[in-house]
């Protein structure tokens, strides 16, 4: 029987979670993938951390990095996390020397996947992450592998499942943003720091390294980013009255050969499919011929999820076969355009906090009209007691940037309350 031994660098919830599974379920392992999966080392941070899980003193490595120079490992499994630091150190130098290699690390892999692929190619060894996209669905593998057949056009969905939480616990609980991440942080949805997945960085790094699997490009930084932290249960209840919901999402379309990606907060229809996705769940959506569309959800992390997306990792490896990381040479990847979205076309809805006096409308519409952006609908919502309103404007198809013009004109004017609102519309 063949066997492949494996240190796994990185103990937390995820690595200890992996090493009960591998161990646990070893002999299905191996008749799946006629090949014994060996934990051989291991490797952490902190050593007298308590685990829950039995480690021989033999399999304990005093430094990580002697993982990449023992010859009898053959793969290592990278949960250090981080695009920089001790990671990169291990993940360059085991495929340098050789090694086998997953990861569920998407910051590593969207900073320095070109570079990795063009080492992993040279050395004939595996560099997989399907972990580091959306947890356990399993969509790295299936652009891969199962869509291999389709040109796709377009990816797109919720690829973070802490902001999906606040944003639908805020919408079916009637709470406010803070007393909702405060819920996610106590019940793990959301770390100790959680301005990643806040500010749209996290969905940023998969949605390059989704953009590139689908049109078959190197990975590119040219992508409008946009969190959900200046989104209120004002926008949420103002959302339901339109008919729509609010989700951050996260789009990549190849448009006349140019490439757009984009993640932002999006209103979408009420009975859309994107909108029942609720809770921690992610979904992935990809457009393409001849099948059309495909959908894909489930859960988008944790130990579990992320165990099952590495587990699927390891068996690819465990079969022996080599592949390409990004499903092409990187010889034959191509350099296709990225563009900003500035050009593109948008309805969006557009809010402002203002004083209640005469005159306020109309300069408002004024501002619209010299920017040649039309409106669909109109919403006023005085409130007499503190002499103020709130004006609510769905517009119709109007250029990016002259939403936003409109945006940063409005908010210097003295009638203005608050900072004002724009949230894209996806009518799809």
């Amino acid at each position: 029987m063949r066997k492949l031994n494996i240190a796994i660098i990185g103990l937390g919830n995820i690595g200890s979670y992996l090493f009960k599974y591998l161990n646990d379920n070893k002999k299905i392992l191996t008749e799946k993938n006629n090949c014994l999966p060996v934990i051989k080392y291991v490797s952490a941070k902190n050593k007298k951390r308590k685990r829950h899980i039995k480690i021989k003193k033999k399999q304990w490595l005093k430094n990580y990095l002697d993982s990449t120079k023992l010859d009898d490992v053959d793969l290592i499994i990278e949960l250090i996390g981080g695009a920089e630091g001790p990671a990169k150190k291990l993940v360059f130098n085991a495929l340098k020397n050789g090694k086998h290699v997953v990861t569920a690390n998407k910051a590593l892999i969207a900073k320095y996947g070109d570079q990795l692929s063009r080492i992993a190619e040279k050395n004939k060894v595996n560099l997989e992450f399907e972990a580091s996209v959306c947890g356990g669905v399993p969509i790295i593998r299936s652009l891969k592998e199962g869509l291999i057949a389709n040109k796709i056009f377009k990816i797109y969905g919720i690829f973070n499942g802490t902001s999906n939480y606040i944003l639908s616990t805020m919408d079916k609980k009637n709470k406010n943003f803070n007393d909702v991440l405060s819920d996610a942080k106590r019940l793990g949805y959301a770390e100790s720091n959680p301005s990643a997945d806040l500010n749209g960085d996290d969905v940023s790094s998969k949605l390059k390294i989704l953009s590139s699997l689908c049109f078959n490009s190197f990975l590119n930084n040219k992508i409008y980013v946009e969190g959900i932290k200046n989104i209120d249960k004002t926008d949420i209840d103002n959302a339901n009255q339109l008919g729509y919901k609010i989700k951050l999402l996260a789009f990549a379309e190849l448009i006349n050969k140019e490439i757009y990606q984009r993640v932002h907060p999006t209103l979408i229809k009420k009975d859309s499919y994107v909108a029942s996705i609720d809770g921690v769940l992610n979904a992935v959506i990809i457009d393409g011929q001849p099948l059309g569309q495909s959908i894909i959800q489930g859960e988008g992390a944790g130990p579990a999820a992320t165990t099952s997306a590495l587990v699927s990792d390891i068996s690819s490896i465990l079969r022996g076969n080599i592949k390409f990381p990004f499903s092409l040479s990187s010889k034959k990847r191509k350099k296709l355009k990225f563009q900003n979205i500035d050009n593109r076309f948008f309805s969006a809805y557009l809010r402002f906090e203002v004083v209640d006096k005469p005159g306020v409308l109309s300069k408002i519409t004024n501002i619209f009209s010299k920017n040649k952006v039309s409106i669909k609908r109109l919403i006023q919502n005085p409130d007499k007691l503190r002499k103020s309103s709130s004006i609510i404007i769905i517009t119709h198809d109007a250029k990016d940037i002259a939403l936003n013009k409109i945006l940063k004109e409005v908010s210097r004017k003295n009638f203005i309350r608050l900072k004002p609102k724009l949230i894209r519309i996806d009518d799809n």
